[in-house]
């Protein structure tokens, strides 16, 4: 028999330099006021926007009472050298409707069963709690950093001691629950390490990813690389907004127009297949206080309208990053807003000399005609007890991608140079 979640064990568990081995020990902390700041940004890069302290306080407060964070800093002889951010997702029943009526009905299994009746009748009960190595709210390999003195072979290692001590602490045993380490381009070195402990490498959506060739100084220049039929497919698109206001808002702006934005945000996460934990109302205006020109949020107006919003991080001065978007969706056809969002991303990208786009995931198939491209994206998962074993497989399959067909906008080798 199985237990719903109990609350999070919220005792502080202070302890500085808790023991790993001979020379490796780390510290946990329930939130980012508690870290040792200097500490953390001694291992966490400029680079390393997810991990920055500010952002990840910010996280804390979003509106929902079933995510918590746990912070960490590994040591070397006493020396900070790792840092790791885990975030703690708990699951209501209802939210699983949908894994039962078509991953589940598969399995025979009286604690499925007994689950099914259990959903139908607490619907509003804690689940499954899932203890991420990450960050569930972007997708990508923000779960942790170490500095070079710590081989990669070890920083597995140590991340799997310590993710099991903590998971141990949070009593994840005695619930429906699993670990999930995300997101990373390649098999981790040393996955040896996590599969011997259970878990199990699975693929989820490609992050989709846009090279700017060197070349390219400005979005017509980029455009000019497609064939005809890609071209003329641009033109079309652009030409349904060129009625259209595409402004940058400065952080007064997103204050005054932020119920509006968070309506629109509201429209795309209500389409998402598997919500996680929803943002915060205040949310953009608050990323815009903390990282400033890094951040950018243009909005898509009609008059005084908006229509729809894009927001990115400058990572550097190579790389621009896609982040939330918001959509009218009952004019989204009408304007072609989604992919004139994308085009505006790239334009916007070219002029500040970036060569990289990462669109994130979803829509893997209209981001292609952009000519950006899949990369992997793998994760691991390890269940906690039997009944969780039981879901991994269905939820695995849950989480998978629709088919979708790769397209290439760009001239064959032999056209280019031609228009």
């Amino acid at each position: 028999m199985f237990n719903f979640c109990k609350p999070i064990n919220t005792k502080k568990r202070f302890t500085p330099h808790r023991s790993l081995s001979a020379r490796y020990s780390f510290t946990l902390f329930e939130s980012a006021a508690l870290v040792n700041e200097n500490e953390w940004n001694e291992v966490c890069h400029n680079n390393a926007l997810f991990l920055n302290l500010n952002y990840l306080a910010l996280l804390e407060k979003l509106d929902v009472a079933n995510v918590f964070a746990r912070y960490s800093i590994i040591y070397k002889s006493k020396k900070p050298v790792g840092i790791i951010y885990f975030q703690i997702v708990d699951f209501k029943a209802s939210v699983f409707g949908n894994l039962f009526q078509t991953q589940l009905q598969a399995v025979p299994s009286k604690r499925i069963g007994m689950m099914k009746s259990i959903i139908n009748h607490h619907q509003n009960e804690t689940l499954l709690r899932l203890f991420t190595c990450g960050n569930n709210n972007v997708s990508g390999p923000h779960g942790y950093n170490f500095t070079t003195a710590v081989p990669e072979k070890i920083q597995v290692e140590l991340l799997n001691r310590i993710i099991d001590i903590v998971s141990k602490e949070e009593k994840l045993k005695s619930s429906i629950s699993a670990v999930l380490i995300k997101d990373f381009y390649s098999p981790l070195v040393n996955e040896k390490c996590l599969t011997n402990e259970g878990y199990t490498r699975f693929s989820v959506e490609p992050n989709m990813i846009l090279e700017v060739p060197e070349n390219v100084f400005n979005l017509e220049d980029y455009i000019a690389l497609f064939s005809k039929k890609y071209r003329n497919r641009v033109k079309s698109i652009l030409k349904k907004s060129s009625n259209l206001q595409v402004k940058e808002l400065s952080l007064g702006e997103i204050i005054v127009l932020e119920p509006f934005i968070y309506k629109l945000y509201e429209q795309v996460y209500d389409k998402a297949k598997f919500k996680l934990a929803k943002l915060q109302a205040t949310y953009f205006s608050e990323v815009k206080k903390i990282f400033n020109n890094r951040f950018s949020l243009k909005g898509v107006f009609n008059g005084d309208q908006l229509l729809a919003f894009c927001s990115s991080f400058y990572f550097d001065k190579d790389t621009v990053e896609a982040h939330y978007v918001g959509i009218n969706y009952t004019l989204n056809s009408n304007y072609d807003l989604y992919q004139n969002l994308l085009y505006s991303l790239i334009k916007s990208a070219i002029s500040h000399n970036c060569r990289k786009i990462n669109f994130g995931r979803t829509a893997s198939e209209i981001k292609s005609t952009t000519g950006a491209k899949a990369h992997e994206l793998m994760c691991y998962i390890k269940p906690q007890n039997t009944i969780s074993k039981l879901i991994q497989k269905p939820f695995i399959k849950f989480l998978q991608p629709e088919p979708w067909i790769p397209r290439n906008p760009f001239k064959e080798e032999d056209d280019l140079g031609k228009v």
